[in-house]
């Protein structure tokens, strides 16, 4: 019998603990020993009231970009406590970044109008091509901190931007020595799906301890964007998604054990 692909790897998880199961039960389903290390705490923005100011002033905007799930999920629960509906989105152009945002809208009964070939910011902005955009509004809501390589670009061509806090993302507190009893003995693979995870695991272990702390781990990103902020931590990439997906992070994993078998 052929041995599943990541037979008794151990796989370092690093998402927050509320999306983390996609990526573990298809890990699980490859065989791998998962070891869940959550390195973001969503919370609450510091106030509702930029997110609820702009949605009673809804119809001042023709576009509304949403670029992650916990920003589909704040967006509408804000949406319902300010007395509208997701019908009421109907007349607005919804560009979403990843098939798992634009599912989230889906689901909510919001039609999506425009989703990146490229997961990323920058496919959102490849999306809208020659679009004429002088005079457009576009709401925005998003983390607390985050590129600003969109808002940017669309102020360039003319457009109004309001990019209004929908959910911040904290390092949480984690017991005393619980990421090295973790890390004990060493993974085969610690993943990282965002800049935030990559970061904020520095922040939590110290950044002049990751060399030691990930000696023969290898380091597998979901795209580009996360790969960069993995190399300025000085940590070597060893494994990237060619789909920024957590579908295409677990390909690539797949794949990378094949290889190396």
């Amino acid at each position: 019998m052929t041995p599943l692909p990541l037979h008794q790897k151990r796989i370092v998880i690093t998402r927050t603990r509320e999306q983390a199961s996609a990526l573990r039960e298809q890990l699980l389903a490859l065989g791998a020993d998962v070891i869940e290390i959550p390195t973001i705490e969503i919370r609450e923005p510091s106030s509702w009231e930029p997110l609820d100011n702009a949605i009673r002033r809804l119809e001042e905007f023709d576009f509304i970009l949403l670029t992650s799930t916990n920003g589909v999920r704040s967006f509408l629960a804000r949406l319902e406590h300010c007395g509208r509906r997701a019908q009421d989105l109907a007349s607005f152009s919804i560009g979403a970044i990843g098939p798992a945002t634009a599912r989230e809208l889906t689901q909510a009964g919001v039609r999506v109008d425009f989703v990146p070939r490229e997961y990323r910011a920058e496919g959102l902005l490849e999306v809208l091509g020659d679009r004429d955009l002088e005079g457009k509004a576009f709401l925005i809501p998003r983390a607390r901190v985050a590129r600003d390589i969109v808002p940017r670009v669309l102020r360039e061509r003319g457009a109004r931007v309001e990019v209004v806090e929908a959910y911040q993302t904290v390092v949480p507190d984690l017991p005393r020595g619980e990421i090295e009893r973790q890390l004990t003995p060493a993974p085969d693979v610690i993943t990282f799906t965002s800049s935030s995870t990559a970061s904020n695991f520095a922040k939590l272990v110290g950044k002049e301890r990751l060399p030691h702390l990930l000696h023969g781990v290898a380091v597998a990103s979901i795209g580009p964007i996360t790969s960069e902020t993995v190399r300025k931590l000085g940590l070597e990439v060893s494994i990237q998604a060619s789909e920024f997906t957590i579908p295409g992070l677990v390909r690539a994993l797949g794949e990378y054990f094949s290889v190396r078998r």
